[in-house]
């Protein structure tokens, strides 16, 4: 009978097999197949064939060969369905033949483009909405060519689907203080995608966090209250300052009776300065003082 350590161990054995024939079967870049390549007796027979055309309508055929391209380009010449020298033209000016060749022109400037607004379920569950914006340029011409069929689209649809993976594995608080981090994250994810297209990832920013309604409303709540609490807190460490501040004026006023009657007179002046139609009748407290000694 068959025990559990030996179901594993043929379980083990079956997958690493099935990737050894998966990485045998798998296509190798066409820029690291440097296996020597034959044109043939027809390729040659071709090739010879538009030399000759070329070099006998040669005023006319001048124009078809002369091809430029400019600084920020470079040109993948291909010679009967197969790329040229290993190495891409330009810039400047560089010769074809006729019928034989053909060619497609790469930008080498940096691109850029806007990640449509992506619906992500973070790991806490909160629903958002992000975008942003991904800048890249074209590392290597041939590698861009041979290698993918549209590298700006699988670059575009690519971006998308990393926001989505890397926003994933992040709270809501993480996506909404640590942008950096998880730009950062994105921009070496799609590099390490890109590279075998020949594409060199520059810059990966997170544009605008969107909430939903219902939880901008919560959010604003708990921010509110939590205001309110630090106001309540400094309104009572205020008031517990004043009162002990009133603590120390009445014992130094308890300890000199003349300055009560300073104080008296300053908050005289006081109302005389600010209201002028307040009419006071000063009474000194000494004429009070036999009232309170029968007391």
């Amino acid at each position: 009978m068959m025990t559990t350590l030996d179901m594993m161990n043929n379980s083990k054995i079956d997958r690493q097999s099935m990737d050894r024939q998966c990485e045998s079967n798998s296509p190798r870049p066409i820029i690291h197949d440097d296996t020597p390549r034959s044109l043939g007796f027809c390729g040659w027979f071709f090739i010879i064939l538009s030399i000759i055309f070329t070099i006998s309508l040669l005023p006319v055929t001048i124009f078809m060969c002369i091809k430029i391209v400019q600084e920020y380009e470079r040109a993948v010449i291909f010679r009967l369905g197969r790329i040229l020298d290993r190495k891409p033209k330009g810039p400047g000016m560089f010769f074809v033949l006729p019928c034989t060749d053909t060619f497609t022109k790469v930008d080498l400037r940096s691109k850029s483009f806007d990640i449509p607004p992506q619906e992500i379920l973070t790991k806490d569950s909160v629903t958002v909405c992000v975008d942003g914006v991904v800048y890249f340029r074209v590392s290597d011409p041939i590698s861009s060519v041979a290698n993918v069929k549209n590298a700006d689209l699988s670059t575009r649809l690519l971006a998308q689907t990393t926001l989505r993976n890397v926003l994933g594995t992040k709270n809501l608080s993480e996506v909404l203080s640590d942008r950096e981090s998880i730009s950062h994250n994105m921009q070496c994810a799609l590099d390490e995608a890109t590279h075998p297209w020949g594409i060199k990832v520059e810059r990966v920013e997170i544009k605008d966090v969107k909430l939903p309604q219902q939880l901008q409303r919560a959010m604003a709540a708990e921010a509110e209250a939590s205001r309110e609490a630090r106001a309540k807190v400094i309104a009572a460490e205020g008031e517990m300052n004043a009162s002990r501040a009133l603590k120390e004026a009445s014992m130094v006023i308890a300890e000199s009776p003349s300055a009560l009657q300073l104080r008296y007179l300053q908050t005289l002046n006081t109302i005389a300065a600010e209201k002028n139609s307040t009419i006071i009748f000063p009474l000194p407290i000494d004429l009070l003082h036999p009232f309170m000694s029968r007391k």
